[in-house]
């Protein structure tokens, strides 16, 4: 990547680490999604647990033998790694934790054979995404600053002439909900079946302002929010915001 981007990721990173430590209801929001993605990995099965695009590494909270890598060096990052050229043996690593990071891919189909690579037969992929519904749309289309895409081609491999540490940012949150709920990009996973895929409101998430919009609920009115999302969570296609899809290699 560029100058620019390093220099735009690392100002983003540093932001992060300060809402991140003032803002309590976000610790405990995040922890919940990060017991989701545990609850999904099957600790038996031998190969390292991968967390790619590890941000400000918070997941070794939850899942403390996670391999937090990113692009770029950080203290918390335990090495650097690009999900299209990965250093991991063939057949080594058991569970691949991509938290926010789907939407960020540019090639998915580049990226998920390099998943089959390095992941031990029925080893997992475990993808935590933006969800667009009703709701997702208004939340992420009025109030992010990054492009849902929805009508945007995905372009599955890259070129020949790709260069993975010369890629450039992109961003399209509605990639995960049109690729995995949807018929038309099943058959583009033949290494892959689809273990779980589940579609939530995380209204509380919201309500909460994410790293930087202001929160709009007391703290003390999260678990009556967290009823209210139960009832929600009934009615995906109105009110999902997030996603959570765990493929499994064939």
């Amino acid at each position: 990547m560029n100058d620019i981007s390093i220099n735009q990721h690392n100002i983003e990173i540093q932001q992060n680490l300060q809402y991140w430590a003032n803002k309590p209801i976000l610790q405990t929001i995040y922890l919940e999604f990060y017991r989701r993605i545990s609850e999904q990995i099957d600790f038996s099965t031998q190969g390292k647990i991968v967390e790619l695009g590890s941000g400000i590494g918070n997941i070794k909270m939850i899942i403390p033998n996670a391999i937090c890598t990113d692009l770029f060096e950080n203290p918390w990052i335990d090495q650097v790694e690009n999900l299209y050229s990965l250093s991991f043996a063939d057949n080594s690593v058991s569970t691949l934790i991509l938290f926010d990071v789907f939407h960020h891919i540019q090639y998915p189909g580049s990226a998920l054979q390099e998943f089959n690579r390095v992941l031990v037969p029925g080893g997992q992929v475990v993808i935590f995404d933006p969800s667009i519904s009703f709701t997702g749309l208004i939340v992420y289309g009025l109030f992010h600053h990054e492009p849902i895409g929805w009508l945007k081609k995905i372009k599955w491999f890259a070129p020949k002439s790709f260069k993975p540490w010369e890629s450039s940012y992109y961003a399209s949150q509605g990639n995960s909900t049109r690729i995995f709920f949807s018929k038309k990009y099943q058959s583009k996973l033949p290494d892959f079946s689809i273990k779980v895929k589940l579609r939530f409101s995380a209204l509380s998430y919201i309500l909460s302002g994410g790293y930087s919009k202001p929160q709009l609920f007391a703290s003390n009115h999260y678990n009556g929010i967290k009823r209210v999302e139960k009832i929600l969570d009934y009615f995906p296609i109105l009110f999902s915001t997030r996603s959570l899809v765990v493929l499994k290699k064939r």
